[in-house]
């Protein structure tokens, strides 16, 4: 699957199962709820907190499409072509960070 299929199925999915996309405030809170859910994933599994029984079936992959569903849903509803944005981003990112993380003592 690529960014622009994503982004057409996820809104082939909105207009057969849901009434409508959610307003972007919303979207945004419910991407805030599904970020927050990975990093308790993260948080417990990874870090130093300890994973609470209740916790431990929780999917990781699963929190991360949720995360990835509503920023899909996001950018259709205000325009945005994720591909050109993420290889635009990418290519911004290779120039102003190569040497700066190949530099970073701290990854060494």
């Amino acid at each position: 699957m690529n960014i622009e299929n994503a982004q057409k199925q996820v809104d082939d999915w909105i207009k057969a199962h849901g009434v409508r996309y959610f307003n972007e405030l919303t979207n945004m809170a419910q991407l805030t709820e599904e970020v927050g859910e990975v990093a308790r994933i993260i948080a417990r599994r990874y870090g130093e907190q300890s994973e609470k029984a209740s916790d431990k079936n929780k999917d990781l992959g699963e929190e991360l499409a949720d995360v990835l569903f509503v920023v899909l849903c996001l950018a259709n509803q205000t325009g945005i072509d994720l591909k050109d944005a993420f290889e635009k981003k990418l290519a911004i990112k290779t120039q102003r960070d190569h040497d700066r993380h190949h530099n970073n003592q701290k990854l060494k």
